[in-house]
């Protein structure tokens, strides 16, 4: 009989962890404190696309495992993953196209001085003397990627979990790994920044993310982002759209009007838009690790393994399959 898992964090990393482990047999529950929507998950964009996670190499390896169950998932409309173009750009300078997107496509957008990218225009529905709209970007590329609405795909993975013969406990916090109740054999640690606490790992530190919802943009049909100071990204979804956003290290929650501001003033700008209204706004604290994304079999004081799956900054839904079936593949080796 395969062990018993207790899966500690129900956010993106968690949910999908669940899934894996519940769908290969094991008999599995998660605890957490809140689920899906109310977790720093919920705040996410969730645009695929490596972004503010170390080591290099393991981020990305992990990463495309995470685009092709992703790439599969797009043909499934209940998932709330679709495939999106993606327009990356800069403001200052002449970006660089990372060697691992090529194969999947990417390609550079034609800039043409003083006007507004074609590729932006054409997602936003631009017409007219392209020549009197004025200039935002100085270069880009262009991918398709998935896009994973929140709203839905959440829900999904916890739907797809419990009919899988997984549990679902919220409301609940540990102040160790060791207070899991001693019927899990194996417990696996999916609590982002709040492995902060439960595990005392100081290399954890919170980059904060704060976006607005506003109503869909018509005609927008890309995603827009700029990492370039100040960031910026404009990410349509099935009901809404996210305008985004920000990456301090703070762990201040409360919404900063300041920052909305900023970021519809950036977002309209780049768009070309009236500043449309604000649906909702979201703060979420990305758990970025200063030495790198936290992957690793343990041992607890009582003996029972334990496995480290927290620190992925920016790219919890990038890496998230890709770092389930790693964590499954250390918690069932001897």
């Amino acid at each position: 009989m395969k062990d018993r898992v207790a899966i500690v964090g129900a956010g993106v990393s968690g949910l999908t962890c669940g899934v894996v482990f519940a769908e290969s047999g094991y008999r599995t529950a998660i605890f957490a404190e809140e689920t899906g929507q109310r977790t720093t998950s919920g705040v996410a964009a969730a645009l695929w696309f490596p972004y503010d996670a170390e080591p290099a190499a393991a981020v990305i390896e992990w990463a495309l495992e995470t685009y092709q169950v992703l790439v599969d998932l797009n043909r499934e409309p209940r998932t709330g993953v679709s495939m999106i173009e993606l327009c990356q750009f800069s403001r200052t300078g002449e970006i660089q196209i990372p060697d691992w997107a090529i194969p999947l496509g990417a390609s550079a957008i034609p800039m043409v001085p003083s006007v507004i990218p074609s590729e932006v225009s054409r997602c936003c529905g631009i017409t007219g003397p392209q020549s009197e709209l004025p200039r935002t970007f100085t270069s880009g590329f262009a991918m398709t990627v998935p896009l994973m609405d929140t709203t839905i795909y959440l829900d999904y993975l916890a739907k797809r979990f419990l009919g899988a013969g997984g549990e679902i406990h919220t409301g609940i916090r540990f102040e160790r790994p060791e207070d899991v109740n001693l019927a899990f054999d194996v417990v696996i640690n999916c609590t982002g920044i709040g492995a902060k606490n439960l595990v005392h790992d100081e290399q954890l530190e919170p980059h904060r993310g704060q976006v607005a919802i506003v109503p869909k943009v018509e005609n927008l049909t890309c995603a827009i982002v700029c990492d370039d100071p100040p960031l910026m990204y404009a990410i349509p979804r099935a009901n809404n759209c996210v305008f985004g956003g920000t990456n301090e290290v703070s762990d201040e929650l409360d919404v900063d009007p300041i920052a909305t501001a900023r970021i519809l003033d950036e977002c309209s700008r780049a768009l070309k838009i009236e500043k449309p209204d604000v649906l909702s706004e979201r703060v979420g604290l990305r758990p970025f690790r200063k030495s790198g994304v936290r992957l690793e079999r343990g041992c607890l004081r009582d003996g029972r393994t334990v496995v480290h799956n927290y620190g992925h900054g920016g790219s919890g839904f990038t890496l998230s399959w890709g770092c389930a079936n790693a964590v499954l593949e250390l918690a069932s080796s001897r």
